[in-house]
């Protein structure tokens, strides 16, 4: 599988694999899309990329991207266990350390924060409802009555919560991202959120991407659009090597872990 294109699937598979099992001993980010990018009619002054190709553009753009000690990225992505969408925005970096929020079908929203070896979450009533869909009417309430609107904790190291912190890790989530070689082809100039960029596409199968690195400073990966029918999603990423506003919760919380017993 091609570099680029693994990009976009790893952050996928790990989204899906850390959050749609955040409630303890269930087996089951507000954020929307951005605004579509805006094309532009002028080019870019100077060429960064004159005669490169496009994958060899996305090589660039993954070895930048990887790079990075820390990002944020937000947006929607397939969740093949529910068959909905999860909605992220999340910054995380290569110290495991995150901070954001998410959602799962738009169903409500979750809090959460890692730092150190714990993980914090706060779920309102709609998200805690929502997945326990399958469960007693009495549980459901119960959990509500404990959980809504309170922050919980959780070792990273316990088992609910390893997923969970795999997701944090950014070196975890992009550790794939560097392997083989990319046949991405050139497209237009554009921005996104404001910033230059060069349109890159690439196809793996059935599966179509379109990609967005940035034309000033480094070149990132500032947005990934999968526009594969069912599995379409668009992710963006800001806020490179920029700290992560993981901070312990104050006030109350709810011991999980000594609740499990």
């Amino acid at each position: 599988m091609r570099r680029t294109t693994l990009a976009a699937l790893c952050l996928a598979a790990a989204a899906t694999t850390g959050l749609t099992g955040c409630l303890p001993d269930q087996n089951k980010a507000d954020s929307k899309p951005d605004t579509p990018a805006r094309s532009s009619a002028s080019a870019t002054p100077k060429d960064p990329f004159a005669g490169l190709s496009g994958g060899e553009i996305a090589e660039r753009a993954m070895e930048a991207t990887t790079g990075a000690s820390s990002l944020r990225m937000k947006g929607d992505i397939p969740d093949e266990e529910s068959g909905g969408t999860l909605q992220i925005d999340m910054a995380l970096d290569k110290k495991g350390e995150c901070a954001g929020t998410m959602s799962v079908g738009g169903q409500g929203e979750a809090e959460l924060i890692k730092t150190g070896d714990t993980v914090y979450m706060k779920y309102d009533e709609a998200f805690l409802r929502a997945q326990s869909e399958g469960e007693s009417q009495a549980d459901t309430e119960a959990a509500v009555e404990l959980l809504a609107g309170k922050w919980t904790r959780m070792s990273a190291k316990g088992q609910d919560a390893q997923d969970i912190a795999s997701f944090c890790d950014l070196a975890t989530v992009l550790g794939d991202a560097e392997d083989g070689r990319s046949d991405a082809t050139r497209g237009k100039t554009t921005t996104v959120d404001g910033a230059p960029a060069i349109v890159l596409r690439e196809k793996d199968g059935k599966d179509r991407y379109t990609l967005y690195v940035a034309t000033e400073g480094e070149p990132y990966l500032l947005r990934v659009d999968n526009t594969s029918g069912k599995d379409a999603g668009t992710l963006t990423f800001t806020d490179f090597d920029e700290p992560v506003p993981a901070q312990r919760p104050s006030g109350d919380i709810v011991d999980l872990d000594a609740l499990a017993g």
